[in-house]
This record gives C-alpha cells, sequence and structure tokens, in this order.
C-alpha cells in the first residue's frame, strides 16, 4: 500500500491518511460571516471523497481582519453553534478537520473592515492601495487575546484543531516577516522578537484549550521580497514554535505584493511540482513534528514520492480538490494519477469556489 494512504499522528489526533485539503477562502458565508449550507455540503464532500485532514477557508478572529466578502467568522460566540455544523457533517466520515483562524492585516480595505486596515508598521501595500496603521502594544495584547479566544469558541465547536494563519502576508505573516515589521519595540527587530506574537498566540490555546488540542501553523518560509522572511528564518521560527509546543507545520509562501503568492498559475512537469518542497524540506529537518508539503501538486506519483523521501509528512492541496473533491479517493482507487486542474485560478469567485473549466463543459 501507498504510504499516502497510511495514518500519520498530529498532536494527540491520527489523521487517516497524508492528504490534506488546504485551507481555501471560499466565499460561502452571509454577509455576516456565519456557516451557509453551502459549506456543509463543500466540506461534507471533501469527507465523503476521503480527504485525511480538511483545513477550512480563514475564519477572522476580529471584525478588524476581514479579508473578503462572505467569509467565515469566528470573533465572536454567537458563530459558535453554525461553526459545529461543519465538524458535525465532516465526522460522518473518518476525516478530521481543523479550523483556520486569522487576522488580514494589512490586505484589506476600510470598507470590508469597517476601520483602517492595522499593521505591526505603517508600510504602505500598493496591492490593497491601503496605508495601515500601526497597531499600539495594547492592542496587540487584545489580538492575542482574540486569537486565543478563537480557538477556544473552535474546539466548543467540535473542530478537531485549529490552525493559524502565519503566512501570505496576512498579519501573524507581517510580524515574522522584517519588510512589514519595522518596529523598535520588543514585538520587533530580531527574529524572536517578530515571532512573539505568534509564539504567545500558541502559549495560550495551549494553557486554554489543553496541550492535547492540536495546533497547527500555516507558515511562510519566504516572502519572496527583498528584505522579506527568508527561510533561514522561518527555520528558526518553526524551531521556537516546537518548543512551545506546536503540532504541525504546514509550509508555504510569498504575498500579494511580492506579485508571487502561493496559488501559481499554469501547469508544470512533474519535476517543478510543489514548489515549496525544497522549503519544507529544510523545515522538516530541523524539527520533529509533521510538516505538510504544497504548492501545484498534481501527481500521485509527486506525493508519494515528497511522503516516501522523508521531504514531508503531509501533502496540501487546494486547486485539485476544487475541481474534483473525490481526488483522493479516486487515487487510492487507481481510477487517476493525474488531477485534472489546469491550475488556472478561476476557480477563486467571489460567488462562491468552482471549477470554472467544469463550469464550461456542464
Amino acid at each position: 500500500m501507498s504510504i499516502l494512504f497510511t495514518p500519520v499522528r498530529i498532536g494527540s489526533v491520527t489523521v487517516p491518511n497524508r492528504f490534506v485539503r488546504s485551507a481555501t477562502h471560499d466565499f460561502m458565508a452571509d454577509d455576516e460571516g456565519s456557516v451557509t449550507d453551502a459549506h456543509i455540503e463543500l466540506y461534507s464532500r471533501l469527507a465523503e471523497g476521503e480527504v485525511g485532514l480538511i483545513i477550512t477557508g480563514h475564519a477572522h478572529v476580529q471584525l478588524s481582519g476581514t479579508a473578503s466578502p462572505r467569509q467565515m467568522a469566528v470573533f465572536d460566540d454567537r458563530f459558535v453553534e453554525g461553526l459545529a455544523r461543519i465538524p458535525a457533517a465532516v465526522h460522518s466520515f473518518p476525516s478530521l478537520v481543523f479550523l483556520q483562524i486569522a487576522h488580514a492585516g494589512r490586505q484589506t480595505k476600510d470598507k470590508l473592515c469597517g476601520c483602517i486596515p492595522v499593521s505591526p508598521s505603517a508600510v504602505y501595500d500598493p496591492v490593497s492601495k491601503v496605508m495601515p496603521r500601526e497597531l499600539a502594544s495594547d492592542e496587540i495584547q487584545v489580538l492575542i487575546v482574540d486569537f486565543i479566544s478563537a480557538a477556544k469558541r473552535a474546539k466548543r465547536a467540535g473542530f478537531d484543531g485549529v490552525q493559524l494563519h502565519a503566512a501570505h502576508g496576512y498579519l501573524l505573516s507581517s510580524f515574522l516577516s522584517p519588510h512589514t515589521n519595522r518596529r523598535t519595540d520588543p514585538w520587533g527587530g530580531p527574529v524572536e522578537n517578530r515571532a512573539r506574537v505568534l509564539v504567545e498566540i500558541l502559549r495560550g490555546v495551549k494553557s486554554a484549550c489543553s496541550r492535547d488540542f492540536p495546533v497547527i501553523v500555516k507558515l511562510n518560509s519566504t516572502d519572496f521580497l527583498e528584505g522579506g522572511l527568508v527561510l533561514e528564518d522561518a527555520v528558526r521560527i518553526a524551531r521556537m514554535i516546537e518548543e512551545e509546543g506546536i503540532d504541525g507545520i504546514e509550509v508555504s509562501g510569498g504575498m500579494a505584493e511580492a506579485g508571487r503568492g502561493s496559488v501559481w498559475p499554469g501547469l508544470r512537469s512533474e519535476e517543478e511540482e510543489c514548489y515549496f518542497a525544497a522549503n519544507a524540506s529544510a523545515i522538516k529537518a530541523a524539527v520533529r513534528v509533521p510538516v505538510f508539503a504544497l504548492g501545484g501538486v498534481r501527481t500521485l506519483a509527486v506525493a508519494e514520492r515528497l511522503v516516501r523521501e522523508g521531504r514531508a509528512d503531509l501533502v496540501s492541496l487546494s486547486r485539485p480538490l476544487i475541481r474534483d473533491p473525490f481526488l483522493v479517493k479516486h487515487f487510492r482507487e487507481g481510477l487517476t494519477s493525474k488531477s485534472e486542474c489546469i491550475s488556472c485560478n478561476t476557480c477563486f469567485n467571489p460567488r462562491g469556489i468552482r471549477c470554472a473549466e467544469l463550469k464550461k463543459k456542464s
């Protein structure tokens, strides 16, 4: 049997196989941020399709952290009942589901977040055309508390764990990056200070939810920006958060400002699939917790090699599972060896994620 279909431990839980649905904003919440029937259909199909671990689209922990229209929210207790519908649906199958919790930082607009967007430092974002406001120290403490509260709500809702979104230029990522974090107080400067917010959130979640409640992180391994986060710092951060009890690290990179995010358009040869594989391998060599590789994986053989060769413990997919939520089951049954996804990126539809190519054929 392929190693891809063997179980793996993430903290206190066992994932039935090595496939992960990487967090993908779905544009499916209602206008208040509550879970809808469309969410239940989406996550039920992924679980029925035998995805081992499903990570939801990002749920914002503060109103100021709203990134997109129709984004799930987890900033208030009133969302718990709706959020609970997702693990209830997923747990009809062997799959596990983690809630990704996030804050958009400066990668939003005032009309979405209802305020001047915030950042570790007032560094202009040429993509959102936003000059953010620098967070005061007391606001950073509130942010930490709000992330911890969001994780507590996720646990109450029945999620198997949470993922902290510290990638792609969102707020936690912005703290890690010397490009966006130019502070001279204890929250900025050396990498240990820039990682302080992430570390304190992790400590707080582990204290509030118990050490047994799994916490993983989506971590930028590079910003693709001059003066931004580099792999050497990402490796040091990975070691720091491992010491604090992180249960898994999903390795990604890029941000909107760099013009090179995590969803690169266009198909690649098998040799070029998983464009963050080298970074994942470097981080895996530095830590003992499970490492997730991602980046344009389309082929079963590529996923197999990544795990068998010890470069990663799990393989994350996003767009292929929008194309076919049953892809993992089809891989296991030998019905296909490669996703039909062409990486056109037109699936990220504000009316709800869906494969545009399939829609053309229907």
